[in-house]
């Protein structure tokens, strides 16, 4: 099975669904002086059917948040306060001690259920150590992107994850994850309000407005798009969008964009649009109506590293004699393929197609040129 190398996170804005979960604080809970039904530890669990398989957490949330605190719990005012019947409330603790092995008990003494050992956290996720620790390992990954878009809200969903294993699993994540680090160089500055802003408008479907400055440009240029899409390549936020003026697709990086306007005009974006369509034939961000057939020669001293990572979908390896290898791209477009070349140096050498070998050519004596003096 071949595995591809992804190198963007291309999110497909317009799948996501918002959603909200509304916390209320508990009713308070007190003892009832009538007698409260307890659950035998040896008690069968009482056959609830589909109930059983996914009980309302709502009230276990409640059940748990009264019990953690130290509140004497029985039946009767959980009825009431739940409005639900005996035995829902029975087979809700059932649940619980059972099968999320809280340490539920009855207290016949006092007349009322108790944890017998403190619980910090309702173990609402069941996972591994190694997933936890998977967890752990893209939580150190995700700091390398500390005040970028996503960031806080990445945090937040970790901790609510990782929050209900801490009584499940018992291990330390600085010991373990001290051998893991990560590293990007160039990571792209994007400003959070633009981000936002056209994040809501990709969800909505509105038409926007914004000024962009391409590179080289002194001034920026009005522009009138429908986005279709937010993706991250090469560590750079991305807008894919239809410019109204220009009757075509263009891409445009989120750090050049300014002054944006959220219209109240809306569209619908074509069901046969995909990020990764367009992005198919581009070896990073830049594609192309072009078919180029690029064929590349690396040396033996840099041939382990090209081996060793998935640079397009299209690639095509051969070794060559002396250690030496070859390598063969699809693209669209050959101005990205011309900068990551030249990033070899001396171990790279264009062998097609013509365009491309002289352009590199000419980047070759340009730098020899520059550094002549």
């Amino acid at each position: 099975m071949r595995t591809l190398y992804r190198r963007g996170w291309d999110i497909g804005w317009p799948t996501l669904k918002k959603s909200e979960t509304i916390f209320r604080p508990p009713l308070p809970l007190s003892v009832s002086p009538s007698l409260p039904l307890p659950v035998p530890a040896s008690a069968p669990m009482p056959n609830t059917g589909p109930q059983l398989s996914r009980p309302p957490l709502e009230r276990m949330l409640r059940i748990h948040d009264e019990l953690r605190r130290g509140a004497l719990v029985n039946c009767s005012h959980l009825v009431r306060a739940l409005e639900v019947s005996r035995k829902t409330i029975v087979r809700d603790i059932a649940f619980m001690r059972d099968r999320l092995e809280l340490p539920i008990e009855f207290d016949a003494q006092v007349l009322a259920y108790r944890y017998t050992h403190p619980v910090n956290a309702f173990p609402t996720v069941h996972v591994t150590e190694g997933e936890l620790l998977a967890l752990l390992v893209a939580q150190r990954a995700l700091q390398q992107y500390q005040g970028t878009p996503f960031h806080h809200q990445l945090e937040v969903a970790f901790e609510k994850l990782a929050g209900g294993l801490r009584d499940k699993i018992s291990f330390s994540p600085t010991d373990e994850l001290r051998a893991v680090s990560f590293k990007n160089i160039g990571i792209g500055k994007t400003d959070l309000a633009i981000f936002n802003a056209l994040s809501a408008a990709v969800l909505r479907s509105h038409e926007i407005a914004f000024a962009y400055r391409k590179p080289g440009d002194a001034t920026p240029s009005a522009r009138r798009v429908r986005p279709y899409h937010l993706a991250n390549r090469e560590n750079l936020w991305y807008l894919i969008a239809f410019d109204l003026e220009r009757a075509a697709l263009r891409t445009f990086a989120l750090p050049r964009i300014d002054d944006v306007t959220v219209t109240k005009s809306t569209f619908t974006r074509p069901a046969d649009f995909s990020p990764e369509k367009f992005f198919a034939n581009a070896l990073g961000v830049m594609g192309g109506t072009g078919d180029h057939r690029v064929v590349i020669r690396f040396t033996a001293a840099v041939a382990e590293r090209v081996r060793e990572r998935e640079w397009h979908e299209s690639q095509e390896m051969r070794d060559l004699p002396g250690g030496a290898l070859e390598l063969r791209l699809r693209l669209g477009a050959l101005s990205e393929a011309e900068q990551w070349i030249l990033s070899w140096g001396a171990a790279a050498e264009v062998l097609a197609p013509t365009e491309l070998r002289t352009s590199v050519k000419k980047s070759v004596a340009a730098l020899t040129k520059t550094y002549a003096a």
